[in-house]
């Protein structure tokens, strides 16, 4: 299932809470694909209470709690980081992550919490939702095989990474555009990871944003950013980002495009990716300002020159992503479309 797809599942999910209709759900896939960051990315969206556990990380006494003596009868002590009524939001997502890295003995302490949203004498708050997350069997992370009796309360979802999601993403959280054209043209290093190479630093949507990081810190100092950008997505990968990011010194002036002046478009396939992610950004920053129209126009034209039509429906379907409806009301538009009306139908 790609991120945009799930992000609409749990989102439905949480709204659910109140109609009774809540089941927990498992979420499977990869290492530093983004199980927990869309889980983050729902509460976010709904300003709820956000508990993650670890439980990989936890004994059973810290879910179930500790015994003490009251009278003659032993009571117990409910722990404090799971949420209740007194201390978190009447709304919010219990997030067991690990779930599958966690000892038998912690997983049976999670049996009754997640099937019967009950520990002992303790009560999940009926606003509140269950998600967890673990790593699949195959991907050399310390995980236990998830007992039928654990697995069967939740609805399992697997992961996967997905391009499109991924550019959307970013634009949104301002990736550097270089990346994102560097991606665009090397879809297939959105995630490269072998498990039995067991690699330390490999592409995954996580690390490429640490390689944004290293862009943003270490750009001047070329004699330092090769090295750094290996150290987040490996040392192939990070080799050919550094190549990129070197190679669009030969790019053409973007400013130019959007004035409207003559520029000729790059001959090279990576270049085009380069000026078309670099375009998008431009779209982006326009966005709601009086001259929007015109940039969105600009764009258009220069669209017309790629001589792969495949180019050009990528760059105006990422500039629709972030634009929205506004990108319609330019003339251009309706002539650009018919231009590639040939490709759009075989598509």
């Amino acid at each position: 299932m790609r991120p945009s797809q799930l992000t609409t599942v749990l989102d439905q999910e949480f709204i659910s809470v109140d109609q009774g209709h809540h089941t927990p759900v498992m979420i499977w896939g990869p290492p530093g694909i983004g199980k927990s960051q869309i889980v983050t990315q729902i509460a976010q969206k709904h300003d709820a209470g956000f508990i993650d556990i670890r439980l990989s990380q936890m004994e059973p006494s810290d879910l179930r709690g500790i015994p003490f003596r009251h009278d003659d009868l032993v009571e117990w002590a409910v722990p404090s980081l799971l949420p209740s009524t007194s201390h978190h939001p009447p709304k919010g997502i219990l997030f067991l992550d690990e779930i599958n890295a966690a000892s038998p003995t912690v997983s049976a302490a999670a049996y009754q919490l997640i099937l019967d949203r009950r520990l002992g004498d303790y009560t999940v708050p009926p606003g509140w939702v269950i998600f967890a997350a673990g790593n699949r069997q195959g991907d050399r992370g310390v995980n236990y095989t998830m007992p039928a009796p654990l697995a069967n309360r939740f609805s399992h979802y697997e992961l996967e990474v997905n391009l499109d999601d991924w550019v959307l993403w970013a634009w949104n959280n301002k990736i550097d555009e270089r990346l994102i054209g560097f991606l665009r043209f090397r879809p297939e290093l959105l995630f490269e990871f072998d498990p039995v190479q067991n690699p330390i630093a490999f592409p995954s949507p996580r690390t490429w944003e640490y390689a944004h990081r290293s862009l943003q810190k270490f750009d001047r100092r070329q004699d330092l950013l090769l090295e750094t950008l290996q150290s987040c997505v490996g040392p192939a990968a990070g080799i050919e980002l550094a190549a990129f990011v070197k190679n669009l010194e030969q790019l053409p002036d973007i400013d130019k495009i959007i004035n409207g002046e003559e520029t000729t478009v790059p001959s090279s396939i990576d270049l085009q990716y380069a000026v078309a992610s670099a375009l998008v950004g431009k779209a982006l920053k326009a966005k709601g300002k009086p001259e929007a129209l015109q940039v969105f126009s600009r764009i258009l034209q220069y669209a017309d020159f790629f001589p792969e039509k495949e180019m050009a429906v990528m760059l105006v379907a990422d500039m629709h992503r972030m634009v929205g409806k506004d990108l319609f009301e330019v003339a251009e538009f309706t002539k650009w479309a018919q231009n590639i009306a040939d490709v759009m139908l075989y598509e």
